[in-house]
């Protein structure tokens, strides 16, 4: 029996190249990936990316981070980052302010709220990642996440 890609999708054809079937791979990979972490999520009632402005907050620290700045650092891009950010304001979240200095400029910030929700969530995410990734050997994935880097370094 066929393994592979093409097997997967059920494409009868070779692919283009390598090139678009290392693409097509890592999409494929991804949503997988993405549709465990949605699962696991959604006990929770947050998506992937709500999940991911949380742990940015948090990171952030008392500080807070405005729009643009949380923005900067999500894994995947959204447009409407205020809509998502309202979303997580209204469950009582995350908090906004607008700055003293400059009144266009809002803070968002995590609340205890929010801190706990993660807090509950840490371990179940820790385990789901070591169970994906259990059957691959450390250097394996080192080498893998090398990989990945290099592709991302050529962005842009």
């Amino acid at each position: 029996m066929e393994k592979g890609l093409r097997a997967e999708i059920k494409q009868k054809r070779a692919f283009a190249s390598l090139e678009e079937e290392v693409f097509l791979s890592l999409l494929r990979t991804a949503d997988l990936l993405d549709q465990n972490l949605e699962g696991l999520l959604k006990t929770s009632g947050l998506s992937g990316t709500q999940y991911n402005v949380l742990r940015i907050l948090r990171g952030a620290g008392a500080g807070g981070l405005t729009c643009g700045e949380t923005s900067g650092r999500m894994l995947t891009h959204d447009p409407d980052m205020t809509r998502l950010l309202d979303r997580l304001e209204k469950r009582k979240l995350i908090t906004r302010a607008r700055q003293a200095r400059d009144r266009r400029v809002v803070t968002a910030r995590i609340t205890r709220p929010g801190l706990r929700l993660l807090g509950e969530l840490d371990q179940p995410v820790a385990e789901l990642h070591r169970g994906l990734f259990r059957h691959m050997a450390q250097r394996d994935l080192k080498k893998l996440s090398s990989l990945l880097e290099r592709v991302r370094a050529r962005e842009g």
